[in-house]
């Protein structure tokens, strides 16, 4: 669309503001576009495994089995493979329970009750109370409840449609479990890196966000730095549900067992990421009222929260290619002897709650590189060394308490 000039004599005062606010929605439309074609690469090997175990399923259950009609085994396949990743053993025998409740009572209500609506509404409601009663997942009350439906609705036109359904249901959860074992294991480290690096790359980018609002002074975009990382559920419940699939597929494959040990070392980090990103969102929120309170920013700071950044960077990074993380640890303890130099320099209340977030998030990063938590510390406090705050003014002239001589690991 081409632009209409302003009449003569018009000002126009608000072009500057509407330009930011288009390409602030051209850069959330590439960003969204962004995220879905990520999370479709991410689904890609679960739907062709989806794919194969329901073909796979069909033939068995009416080429092997001479099932004339294999519509159970087919879905419970795909019903197997779409729990969530690292429950598949489990959602198969919760898949083959609930069919056990679900055609006991179809076949008893229908013997006492016969086939309709209301009998139909009778046989729901008794199979989802039932399986409550006695402790059932919700995968188990559903699949009962759906068992129920398919025996009174297709009883009546369907002979013996009970003993095809026990062994649909066997078929389909033991082909799943065979092309996710056997035929087609995902690559568990390609997997984990894949869901992880959204997670990291939200905390490194926000980070370096903050480190610049820092330097300039721009509330607004650690404001936004802040929005954003709160925002982090779904990349970290991704990262967990990519982990635990991860370990199922090197319990169940032998194809993947010696992938064991490299799993353990993404399992242990998975919890100190987690306090990585709570920490620094405290440290990003206290950045905005350091801001708003206009307190002293020292140059190192921000360069220590970019350092922090970085670290995070490197840390994926290392973790994908398989190497130890020496490069993001060295980055970890440049941020926190950054972070010391700015202590020194001198901080208000909110700065030495940011110094203290850097060393306490530092100390996260570094345990989820493989190093224990008492190591870990040790070496941020050697990193941040016995830094004396300068403080200037009546206080000083007078005698008062000097402040710690560093911020506490939180």
């Amino acid at each position: 669309m081409r632009r209409a000039p302003l009449r003569e004599g018009l000002v126009d005062v608000d072009g500057a503001r509407i330009a930011e606010a288009v390409e602030d929605l051209r850069h959330k439309s590439k960003a969204t576009l962004h995220d879905r074609l990520q999370r479709v690469r991410m689904a890609l090997g679960l739907a062709v495994q989806a794919g194969l175990a329901a073909a796979l399923a069909w033939v068995v259950s009416h080429q092997l089995l001479g099932n004339p009609q294999p519509v159970f085994a087919p879905i419970s396949a795909v019903g197997t493979l779409a729990a969530s990743v690292g429950q598949r053993l489990r959602r198969t025998v919760e898949l083959i329970v609930g069919v056990a409740v679900g055609v006991a009572l179809g076949d008893a209500l229908i013997y006492l009750l016969g086939a309709g609506g209301w009998q139909l509404g009778l046989v729901v409601t008794t199979a989802i109370l039932l399986t409550i009663f006695f402790g059932g997942s919700v995968a188990i009350v559903i699949q009962a409840a759906a068992t129920a439906v398919l025996i009174v609705t297709l009883s009546p036109s369907t002979q013996n449609l009970e003993i095809p359904r026990f062994v649909d249901a066997f078929v389909g959860g033991g082909i799943a479990l065979l092309v996710t074992a056997i035929l087609l294991p995902l690559n568990p480290l390609r997997v984990i890196n894949r869901a992880a690096r959204p997670a990291l790359d939200l905390l490194a980018d926000q980070l370096d966000l903050t480190a610049e609002a820092l330097r300039k002074r721009d509330r607004s975009t650690a404001q936004q730095a802040l929005f954003r990382l709160r925002e982090n559920k779904d990349e970290l419940a991704a990262f967990s549900e990519a982990i635990e699939g991860a370990k199922e597929t090197s319990t169940i494959s032998p194809a993947r067992w010696h992938r064991r040990d490299e799993l353990a070392h993404y399992a242990k980090a998975a919890d100190p990421i987690d306090r990585a990103m709570r920490n620094s969102g405290t440290l990003i929120r206290r950045a905005v009222t350091l801001i708003e309170d206009e307190e002293p920013v020292p140059g190192p700071m921000p360069d220590a929260i970019a350092h922090l950044a970085e670290s995070v960077r490197l840390l994926r990074h290392e973790f994908a290619a398989g190497a130890e993380p020496q490069e993001a640890r060295e980055r970890n303890l440049r941020a926190v002897s950054e972070a010391g130099r700015a202590y020194a320099e001198g901080v208000g209340f909110s700065g030495s709650v940011v110094i203290a977030q850097i060393r306490t998030t530092a100390s996260d990063l570094m345990v989820a590189s493989g190093i224990e938590q008492d190591e870990a510390n040790r070496l941020v406090r050697q990193s941040f060394g016995e830094q004396e705050q300068r403080t200037s003014g009546p206080a000083e002239q007078h005698g008062a308490p000097k402040p710690p001589t560093a911020p506490p690991l939180g």
